[in-house]
């Protein structure tokens, strides 16, 4: 992979993370702007690292670092989650760190466009889908 290569595809995985995290910040969520960038760009570099040392070695396998993304990034979602007598604050926020590291992992791979609909339907989730969730939620 060259250095261009690396360029634009951390570029791509960032630039989701700011679509996505603005939203979150707009929303006055926990995870913001520089949380959900950081999210997408740290999997997008474990993800090109992953996919390096696969290249350079057949005896790497390229899933396994991605697959200990999808675990750390379920910690660090574990911590934005929170319990306030029967209510639980924070799962949508977790659910959208988990959905940016994922768009990290596939814009790294250079599926550009797949990372532009994913990043399209996390948006669409957390906007569009949001009076409708209001609703239900304040229905006797």
């Amino acid at each position: 992979m060259t250095t261009s290569d690396f360029l634009l595809r951390l570029c791509a995985a960032a630039l989701a993370g700011l679509c996505i995290g603005f939203e979150r910040q707009w929303q006055h969520q926990s995870a913001g702007l520089k949380t959900t960038m950081l999210v997408t760009a740290g999997a997008a570099i474990f993800t090109m690292l992953s996919i390096q040392f696969s290249q350079d070695s057949n005896d790497v396998d390229a899933t396994r670092i991605i697959a200990q993304v999808v675990t750390g990034v379920g910690f660090l979602g574990a911590g934005i989650i929170f319990k306030e007598g029967f209510n639980v604050h924070g799962l949508t926020t977790a659910a959208t760190i988990w959905c940016s590291a994922a768009i990290g992992c596939v814009a790294a791979a250079g599926f550009f466009m797949e990372a532009f609909i994913s990043t399209a339907l996390v948006l669409i989730v957390n906007i569009v889908l949001q009076p409708l969730d209001t609703w239900l939620k304040n229905r006797k």
